[in-house]
Order: C-alpha cells, then sequence, then structure tokens
C-alpha cells in the first residue's frame, strides 16, 4: 500500500540574504499548495538520470526505496545503520521509484560498498510521487551512506521526498589518515554534502523536469555538525535544517577534546568506588557529563569515549604522540603521550588552527531547528548544544534557530531499549522536530519557543518511540 504522500507548495520564498533573513523570514506568505508529483510513472527517466560530477554510478527501479524493501533487495546495508533507532520504530513501506548508488572521485579508498573500494560514495533516491522537496544527509560517526536509512530515510521517502546522502568522503575508525594536514579529513566532511547537494539538486531536476521547490538537510552527531556548517557557509543551497545533536567545534572549545580526556582521567578513580569516587563523580558532573547519567557511564568508558577521543585527537593534533597512531587504548594515567592526560589548552597553535578549519560560528543563514537528549554522555548537552545555542543568539540569529533539549534523551536511540524506564529515543522528536520546520517554512508558523521537553511519565517504549510532542 502505497502511503498518504503530503502535499508541500510548488515553490517555497527563498529568505533573503543574511544581512535582511532574520525581518524577511517574517514577510514569507504561505504560497499554494500542489498536488504530488508522478510525472512519467514508475522510475521514468532510469536511462536518462545521471548525477552531475560523479565517476561511477548504477541505477536501479525497485518497487520499494524504503527499508522494507531494500534489505532483501541489497540495497541497503543493515550493518551502517545498526544501533541507531529502537527496536520498536515503525517501518514505513510502499514507496517505489528510482535509486542511484555511486561515488565521486577521491583518492581514498575506506569505503568497501559494492566491492568499490572507493570513498566519496553516495545514494540519491527518487520516488515516483514526489511530493517536490529533497532531503539530503551526512552520516553519524564514521560510518557509511546507509547509515540514516532507518532514522531519516525511511520516513523522508513515505512523505514524498527525495532524498541524498554521503559517505562525507572517508569512512571506518582510521578516517584520520585521509587528507595532507590536520584537519583535512573532517573539512572534506563538509565539501562532500555541499557536492552531494549540488548534484542531488540538478539530478531531481532531470528525472522530474524541474528543480527542487524545497531543499533541508538534516543529521545526527556528526551529521548533526554538517547541518549547523552548511546553514552558516552554504545558506544559498538550502531552505532549513534540522540539527540532532550535532558535534561542536570551535577553536577556543569546548569540544570532545576537552570533556572526553577528563571522563577517561576520572572514570576509573569513581568505578574503583572508596574515599576518592565521590570527588571523582562531582568532577565528572564538572566536566559536564549530568547528574543522573551515572547508569550510562560504564557502557560508554568501555565503547564510545576512549575511542573518540583517540581518533579527533588524532585528526586534528597527531603531533601529541609520535609516531603512534591515535594513541595507546585505555592507557593509565601518567603513561607518555597518553590520551587520558591530554590538554587542549596547552597545545601549540597549530593544532587550534586545525580545529579552526572546521569550527562553527553560529552565524546560520536560514531556519534551523536544534535538538538534543538531556543525557546525551558521550556529548554533554552543556558542552554542545546548549553552547551553540549561545553562539546563534550572539550572532544576532537568534530568530532563525530553535532549540529543544529532550529530557531523558541520549545519544544513540538504541539505549532506550536497555533502559525504557529511563531514556527515551529521539527518533520521533527528530520527525516532530522536521514537521515543524516545514510549517514554518510554508507558512511561517513559527515552531514553539526553545525549551526542554520533559520525558511523559507512564509511557510505553513503543508509544515513545514512535511519538514526541515539542
Amino acid at each position: 500500500m502505497r502511503p498518504t504522500v503530503r502535499p508541500l507548495p510548488r515553490s517555497w520564498r527563498r529568505s533573503a540574504p543574511a544581512a535582511l533573513a532574520l525581518a524577511a523570514l517574517t514577510l514569507i506568505q504561505a504560497p499554494a499548495m500542489s498536488a504530488p508529483a508522478n510525472p512519467g510513472g514508475h522510475c521514468a527517466r532510469l536511462a536518462q538520470v545521471r548525477v552531475p560530477g560523479a565517476r561511477h554510478q548504477q541505477a536501479a527501479c525497485l518497487d520499494e526505496l524504503t527499508t522494507a524493501g531494500t534489505i532483501a533487495s541489497g540495497h541497503t546495508d543493515p550493518a551502517d545503520w545498526a544501533g541507531l533507532t529502537p527496536k520498536n520504530l515503525a517501518v514505513p513501506s510502499g514507496v517505489p521509484g528510482i535509486q542511484i548508488d555511486g561515488y565521486f572521485p577521491d583518492t581514498s579508498t575506506t569505503n568497501t560498498n559494492h566491492g568499490w573500494g572507493h570513498d566519496a560514495q553516495f545514494v540519491v533516491r527518487l520516488p515516483d510521487r514526489w511530493n517536490g522537496g529533497l532531503v539530503v544527509a551526512g552520516t553519524p560517526g564514521n560510518r557509511e551512506q546507509y547509515a540514516n536509512d532507518r532514522a531519516v530515510a525511511d520516513w523522508v521517502l513515505s512523505r514524498g521526498y527525495a532524498y541524498a546522502a554521503t559517505d562525507k568522503g572517508n569512512t571506518g575508525l582510521a578516517f584520520y589518515r585521509d587528507g595532507t594536514t590536520p584537519g583535512d579529513a573532517v573539512a572534506e566532511w563538509n565539501d562532500r554534502l555541499t557536492q552531494l547537494t549540488r548534484a542531488a539538486r540538478a539530478t531531481v531536476a532531470r528525472r522530474y523536469d524541474r528543480p527542487p521547490s524545497h531543499t533541508l538537510v538534516t543529521g545526527v552527531s556528526n551529521g548533526g555538525y554538517l547541518v549547523r556548517w552548511q546553514l552558516e557557509n552554504h545558506p544559498e543551497l538550502y531552505d532549513g535544517g534540522v540539527d540532532w545533536e550535532g558535534t561542536l567545534w570551535r577553536s577556543d572549545g569546548p569540544t570532545l577534546l576537552d570533556f572526553l580526556p577528563e571522563a577517561l582521567r576520572t572514570y576509573p578513580v569513581y568505578a574503583a568506588g572508596g574515599v576518592g569516587a565521590g570527588k571523582a563523580r562531582q568532577a565528572l558532573h564538572a566536566a559536564g557529563f549530568p547528574a543522573g547519567s551515572e547508569f550510562l557511564w560504564e557502557y560508554h568508558h568501555k565503547v564510545y569515549w576512549d575511542l573518540t577521543q583517540r581518533v579527533y585527537r588524532e585528526e586534528l593534533d597527531p603531533g601529541f604522540d609520535g609516531p603512534t597512531e591515535a594513541g595507546t587504548p585505555f592507557c593509565a594515567t601518567g603513561t607518555p603521550a597518553c590520551d587520558a592526560d591530554y590538554d587542549y589548552a596547552s597545545r601549540p597553535a597549530e593544532v587550534r588552527r586545525a580545529v579552526k578549519k572546521i569550527g562553527l560560528t553560529g552565524r546560520i543563514g536560514k531556519p534551523l531547528i536544534t535538538l538534543h537528549g538531556t543525557v546525551d554522555v558521550l556529548l554533554p548537552i552543556s558542552q554542545d548544544s546548549d553552547v551553540y545555542a549561545r553562539m546563534v543568539r550572539r550572532t544576532g540569529r537568534g530568530p532563525l534557530h530553535r532549540y529543544y533539549r529532550i529530557e531523558g534523551g541520549t545519544h544513540t536511540d538504541a539505549l532506550a531499549d536497555t533502559y525504557p524506564d529511563r531514556l527515551r529515543p529521539l527518533t520521533p522528536c527528530h520527525r516532530t522536530a522536521f514537521t515543524a520546520l516545514e510549517a514554518w517554512l510554508e507558512s511561517g508558523q513559527r515552531p514553539p519557543a526553545s525549551r526542554t521537553v520533559a520525558l511523559p511519565a507512564g509511557t510505553n517504549p513503543v508509544t515513545l518511540a514512535n511519538s514526541c510532542s515539542l
């Protein structure tokens, strides 16, 4: 059964240039609505649709573009999105259309999807019944182009959007080997999403005989960072975006190179118990890890904290440990060149220059909605999105921003399945934020004021996995 596709306007008026963006937003009137487009029928122009700039591409006509069909057809990789969504998340279906897989010219080879051994891979999905819009995304972590398929692509495709995603130009835990100078690998992420957006807009125009009337950008974690960066640096390409717990990079901090080394130094003292445990707990709270999140600390110490700080330290400050690559796992404080003793504030000026290369400013040029969980203990909210919201306000762009602090949300939605009595998934909140952005752009209906969204009492996990009121 095909889903009901929500029709969207034939054209969304562009905001004024950055200097007038705040005033212009209040003047936009809701344009006339248009019916969903189905030009030419199922998989029309399959042979003619090409992604400009791609070195290689392969197009397929599919009866199902969501993961309800692409798992069986081999047009997604479940390993790429494992652990990112709650088990009770509904999977939409009934979205036939064209899928294009391919890659842009690149010299790195970490992405092995399709046996290509080639980075800068992308996926573009073009539903038969199109609502006129395009959603583009970069991936969380160091995952590949299918990482958003369950969290983002399934849902936006079911609403009639065309969809495109990139692997960001390098993948895997050794992504830092890409590039020639510190910060190059992460800087490429930004360039690759810009490249994909331009190419996807042209591809959509070739398929449907007109360009997208609106282009939205969204992403999780590192993908959320890309949303922020794109709306700061290329607002002309987008109508708005939804940032889901984006990573914060700024040369004067805070960044994960500040709070993760502190966690690695202090957590073992806390975990050992005894007379020092209370003071260690207070130090972790002071570093940004919120009171009440202690039940998540052991897991994050084992899985996330050590690895994350080592690979990003190697990307931005490879000279810290000399020829050793990405530090020593779980090294004890006091060990020479131990990442647990890393002190960003004392590092040479070139390290700050590397961070500045990828840094954020808060100077967004189009509407942005940010959401972040209050018990995120990989990117603690007080050290990330709280700071970014202040950055946006300081630049005078506050009217373009809404920020929702989601009580009970943590960095990885699958953890809500492990702790259903203490956590809630953010996926449904992302969807509510997305629909709020649509209404903001379509009719000027402003989303609710920025606030903390309380965790509903007594709600069952199935409901929490599929609903969220901002």
